[in-house]
C-alpha cells in the first residue's frame, strides 16, 4: 500500500499537474468555503462524500488518481472531493492528515470511515459497501 509522508525536494513545479488529479465527477476543493458548500450540497441531496486528501508530488496519489476519477463516474450518487494538502495546509492539518492519500467517507458532514493509502481494491470495497448501505431516495 502506497503512502507519502513528506514532499520530495527533487520535484519540479507542481501547480501545472494538479489538474490531472481532478476530472470526471471529482470536485477540486481549493478553499474552506468550497468545502463547506460541497458538504452542504451533499447533505441536502442525501449524498455520501468521499474526500481524497492528496498531493501532486505524491507517487501513490498519482497512481490512484485515475482510479478515483473512474469511481466518480461509476458512482454518481456519491460526491467525490479532492483536497490538495499543500494548497490547504491548515485545513488538512485540522483533519489530522499524516500520510497521503487519505480518504474520508462522510455522511451528513460526519466521518463514517477512513482509508489511508493508495489501496485500490480496499477503496472500491468501501465505496461499494457505502453504496449498498445507503437507502435510495425517491424523487
Amino acid at each position: 500500500m502506497g503512502l507519502c509522508f513528506g514532499k520530495s525536494q527533487t520535484d519540479e513545479d507542481d501547480s501545472v499537474r494538479s489538474v490531472e488529479f481532478a476530472g470526471g465527477n471529482v470536485h477540486l476543493i481549493t478553499t474552506t468555503e468550497s468545502w463547506d458548500q460541497k458538504l452542504a450540497e451533499a447533505s441536502r441531496d442525501g449524498k455520501i462524500v468521499v474526500a481524497n486528501f492528496s498531493a501532486t508530488w505524491c507517487g501513490p496519489c498519482k497512481m490512484v488518481a485515475p482510479f478515483y476519477r473512474e469511481l466518480s463516474e461509476k458512482y454518481p450518487s456519491i460526491m467525490f472531493l479532492l483536497i490538495d494538502v499543500e494548497e490547504l495546509t491548515e485545513f488538512s492539518a485540522s483533519w489530522d492528515i499524516k500520510a497521503t492519500p487519505t480518504f474520508f467517507f462522510l455522511r451528513d458532514g460526519q466521518q463514517v470511515d477512513k482509508l489511508v493509502g493508495a489501496n485500490k481494491p480496499e477503496l472500491q470495497k468501501r465505496i461499494t459497501a457505502i453504496v449498498d448501505s445507503t437507502p435510495q431516495r425517491q424523487n
